[in-house]
């Protein structure tokens, strides 16, 4: 299975993060057309252009200009094949909150830095509420998980707490964008 990332603002407005390479655009600048486009390849990332074109009803040189350019704007983040994470050892899923021991921009991005140099965590996001972080771990075990804790998550820069939560069945993942 194709995994299509899409990139689309919740708000309807364009903005600018640091570290972005591209500006979010609005989803008012999206007709009809384009937005069939994002859905089908939502839904099925490995359609050709001349399958996109046949179910959009476009001309496949149409229907390509608009996928390009629909990548180019940052609609479409990218394109990759969805693994199932059993078939390549990694049975074992966990959520990690985390706590930093301050809330400064140094401490965050030297947290932040941390991380992405870390294969094990698959997302990291800054959140509100009782945690600063909230991680989304892929390990082989219980015992991968032990070993990763014990030499990497708690020697990260400013970490005062890690609270650790195994999934035990996946209810939802990786839903299309509701659009």
């Amino acid at each position: 299975m194709i995994f299509v990332m899409l990139s689309m603002p919740s708000d309807g407005h364009s903005h600018s993060f640091e570290g972005d390479i591209m500006e979010e655009a609005s989803t008012s600048q999206l007709d009809r057309i384009d937005t069939k486009i994002l859905r089908a390849l939502q839904g099925d990332g490995r359609l050709t252009n001349a399958e996109l074109a046949v179910r959009v009803n476009v001309s496949p040189a149409t229907c390509h200009r608009r996928t390009q350019r629909l990548f180019e704007q940052g609609y479409i983040a990218g394109v990759r094949a969805d693994l199932a994470p059993g078939k390549v050892g990694l049975r074992t899923l966990v959520m990690v909150g985390v706590v930093l021991d301050r809330s400064t921009p140094e401490s965050f991005a030297a947290f932040e830095a941390a991380v992405l140099r870390m294969k094990e965590v698959l997302d990291c996001n800054l959140v509100a509420g009782d945690f600063d972080y909230l991680l989304k771990i892929r390990v082989r075990d219980m015992e991968d998980f032990n070993k990763l804790h014990g030499q990497k998550l708690i020697a990260l820069p400013g970490v005062r707490q890690a609270r650790t939560f195994f999934v035990m069945k996946t209810v939802k993942e990786n839903a299309r964008l509701p659009f």
